[in-house]
């Protein structure tokens, strides 16, 4: 007789190689909101993990408009919202995205990653190519992918090797789409926008940014990456996430309102999958107060990341090209990340190892978080257990 249990051999030895190589990941249970303090694991640790940029996700006042939006909505939509399921707080909140990036119109659906997928599609499939850049997130790989539209990378953050790819590949497609995120999360460094934009111009094709790390970091009061360089109304799609430094759920397609339309009709994440809830729908719209009223949760976040990236770059660690409050401390093996990872827990911090396939190999980090929430005393206890265990593993000297 067969062993049953054979036909689930591959697991077994991949899960076996994955943690003979140190990727395997583990999960830790968080037991507290996300703060710049919190329960992990039954310990309470400083979080340079999250990214709560602007600290919104245990905000008062987003709790408040969550509770309010439950008792007067109930706590899901029960359709998708096409049918039943668009409340007057979805058409509310997307109006007031809008105006906050300052474009034609705006499409609130599940989550960032959601969002790729149901931009892209409708835009381009098979008989058209898309070019994009060589780090760009999962969500918009998988988004690529599932348009059935031709894969063109082209070097990161590089407008002349864009320019190139387009020029040899485009004559032979339909149409073609340029994509690239607009801070890179992983490495934190921010897409040349201008230029990728004007080599679209040149050769006509679409152009959508993903904007997931931007929002509520750069530009005027957190208004992102296309305020940043000044190109509102020309960036076709503009895709990003209310999970970050929004504090809570959700993805925005956002830009021209014919092809926000359109994408209405075509998406099918937005389709086939039922709204968001009232309650997150609500804390997000709190979410656009906070940020339009004052930006000094946005200028705090940047005080503290120029604290933080100073206090390591002195200490010796190498930060990588971080542009933007994502710090990576870059110390190559999966092994040594995991392992200084660990012991950060250990000590009291809160910053996960991140290792292949989230990065090529070799390029293991620890990727540091900081937010608004963080006080001085904060960073400096962080840095002290930086400094305690980077000696300990022969990182620093």
């Amino acid at each position: 007789m067969t062993d049953p249990t054979h036909k689930h051999q591959f697991i077994i030895d991949d899960l076996k190689r994955l943690e003979a190589e140190s990727l395997l990941i583990s999960i830790r249970t968080i037991e507290s909101a996300a703060d710049n303090w919190m329960v992990v694991d039954g310990q309470r640790v400083l979080n340079f993990c999250t990214n709560n940029y602007l600290g919104l996700a245990n905000h008062p006042r987003l709790r408040a408009a969550a509770q309010q939006a439950i008792d007067r909505w109930g706590v899901g939509p029960a359709a998708v919202r096409t049918i039943a399921g668009t409340t007057a707080l979805h058409r509310e909140l997307e109006q007031r995205l809008a105006a906050f990036k300052g474009v034609e119109d705006a499409l609130f659906v599940q989550s960032g990653f959601n969002a790729n997928q149901a931009a892209i599609a409708p835009l381009v499939g098979k008989g058209d190519v898309i070019f994009s850049d060589r780090l760009n997130h999962a969500s918009i790989i998988d988004g690529c992918r599932l348009s059935g539209a031709k894969i063109i990378v082209y070097a990161h953050c590089d407008p002349a090797d864009a320019e190139a790819k387009i020029k040899e590949h485009l004559p032979r497609y339909r149409r073609g789409m340029l994509i690239s995120d607009g801070v890179f999360s992983m490495d934190g460094d921010i897409a040349p926008l201008d230029g990728l934009y004007e080599v679209a111009q040149r050769y006509g094709v679409l152009t959508m940014v993903d904007d997931a790390h931007g929002e509520g970091v750069l530009g005027r009061g957190g208004r992102g990456i296309v305020d940043h360089f000044g190109l509102h109304g020309q960036f076709d799609v503009e895709v990003g996430t209310l999970s970050k430094a929004f504090g809570v759920v959700g993805g925005v397609i956002a830009g021209k309102k014919i092809i926000v339309d359109y994408i209405r009709q075509k998406a099918r994440p937005f389709l086939f999958s039922s709204a968001t809830t009232p309650a997150d729908t609500a804390a997000c719209l709190a979410a656009v107060d906070v940020l339009e009223e004052s930006e000094d949760l946005v200028q705090k976040l940047w005080d503290n990341a120029r604290y933080l990236r100073t206090g390591m770059d002195d200490l010796g660690f190498d930060t990588g090209h971080s542009q933007t409050p994502i710090l990576p401390i870059m110390l190559g093996e999966a092994k040594l990340a995991k392992t200084f990872s660990r012991r950060l827990f250990e000590e009291g911090v809160f910053a996960m190892s991140i290792g292949f396939p989230t990065v090529p190999q070799g390029l293991a980090r620890i990727r540091v978080m900081n937010t608004a929430a963080h006080s001085q005393d904060d960073l400096d206890f962080g840095l002290k257990v930086f400094a305690k265990v980077g000696r300990e593993l022969g990182v620093i000297a």
